[in-house]
């Protein structure tokens, strides 16, 4: 079922009884292949046109005209009573045939929508260490505090229990899956560029959905720009869903890259991973001067991007920007020990239209989450912590759109970036 909103170039897909987004972004150049036919104007079988034969030249003028007004009225009726009941759910028929998008009304338990993004932006700072963000401070870190000043935020989420390593977390990031394949997980465990399992779909032993199968599905348009090869795995897995994936070694160009995306591309998901911490914490140690430069250089990166969204009328107010952490640190160069604190311990941020601020992310999703104080709980705790893979349901939220088909993290959409109503 699918309509094309007013003014949007793409068409979107209703999924779940929920208020469909806005618009989104529209995949310019590649259209849906789940996508509405764009080419002709949608028609209804109750969409009934009058056809008048013509009176028979033995009838008087009288009786032709009063004759012909009859059959016109018995016409229109039929289509006033046809038309209600086939035209599409979702859909109003407007004068002339056209389609009007309505929203599906929602459950009657179903709370009200909160405003949504237009576009997301997922950051993935690779390695930060929340501990060493609050020790540089706001001055050495400007635009990671004025992103939690302005959003809402917390420094003690957590990574998926089973492991504290890019690939699998990350993985987590943008399926809401834990790791285990044999528990319901995606079944990516492994941390290098191996081509075997070739797939995420592989590795689980079945389709895996991701954050970027849903917002195709929905007539959206995403990008990945990562800095390391291992990602090209999800380029295997969804790259049909993906408009645009790019890997690039160097932080600097690929943050240019963002920037030049943001200011040239309507797209509804872009995500945007950063290597420098990580790579300089295993060359320097986490715990080495090197590694808080580095820190600092993603710290000015996240600043410039953010001011491109800042200063151009197109993009602000319109994206929400979500920032997370695949892993934290906890000293000497390695972070692959899942029971230390430092290791599994991430900062989770979201900024943007709607998105409280200066809010804690835990206080104000009470009943729902708790801080986990120093422990890693299992997934089955009655309150868990945020975690990183959280942030694929809380993404699809954001833009309003229903969860990963198949995923566990956050799979109600429980985690709300909206202060709860006194």
């Amino acid at each position: 079922m699918c309509f094309r909103a007013p003014g949007a170039a793409g068409a979107i897909h209703l999924t779940s009884p929920r208020a469909a987004p806005a618009a989104l972004p529209s995949r310019r150049g590649r259209p849906s292949r789940r996508a509405c036919d764009k080419s002709h104007p949608p028609t209804y079988r109750g969409e009934v046109r009058p056809r008048i034969a013509v009176p028979h030249s033995s009838l008087t003028g009288q009786l032709a005209t009063q004759l012909a007004a009859m059959l016109v009225a018995v016409t229109l009726l039929v289509a006033g009573l046809l038309a209600p009941t086939t035209a599409h759910a979702g859909t109003d028929v407007a004068p002339g045939g056209a389609a009007t998008p309505t929203s599906v009304p929602a459950p009657a338990s179903a709370p009200a929508a909160a405003p949504t993004a237009r576009s997301v932006l997922l950051i993935s700072v690779d390695g930060l260490s929340p501990a060493v963000v609050a020790q540089l401070g706001r001055k050495r870190t400007p635009a990671l505090h004025r992103l939690m000043a302005q959003g809402t935020s917390t420094r003690n989420a957590r990574t998926e229990v089973e492991l504290t390593k890019t690939l699998p977390n990350h993985t987590s990031m943008v399926t809401g899956r834990r790791i285990t394949a044999e528990q319901g997980g995606h079944g990516v465990w492994w941390n290098d560029d191996r081509r075997s399992p070739a797939t995420v779909h592989k590795a689980a032993g079945h389709r895996v959905a991701s954050v970027f199968t849903r917002v195709d599905g929905a007539g959206g348009s995403s990008a990945v720009f990562a800095g390391k090869t291992k990602f090209r795995l999800w380029n295997r897995t969804w790259g049909r869903s993906i408009d645009r994936f790019q890997v690039r070694a160097d932080d600097a160009r690929l943050a240019r890259d963002v920037r030049r995306d943001l200011r040239r591309k309507n797209r509804t998901l872009r995500f945007w991973h950063i290597a420098a911490p990580d790579r300089t914490g295993h060359a320097k140690g986490f715990s080495s001067r090197a590694y808080r430069r580095a820190v600092r250089s993603t710290d000015a990166l996240v600043g410039e991007v953010l001011r491109t969204i800042r200063t151009s009328p197109r993009l602000r107010g319109k994206v929400a920007v979500v920032l997370t952490s695949d892993h934290g640190a906890d000293g000497g160069r390695r972070h692959s020990d899942e029971t230390k604190l430092g290791n599994q311990q991430i900062l989770f941020v979201a900024q943007g239209p709607g998105i409280a601020t200066g809010a804690d992310l835990y206080a104000i999703n009470p009943g729902t989450v708790a801080g986990p104080g120093r422990r890693q709980p299992a997934y089955d705790a009655d309150l868990p912590p945020v975690r990183n893979g959280d942030a694929a349901n809380f993404v699809l939220d954001l833009l309003g759109l229903a969860p990963v088909p198949g995923s566990e993290l956050n799979a109600d959409q429980h985690l709300k970036w909206v202060r709860p109503a006194s």
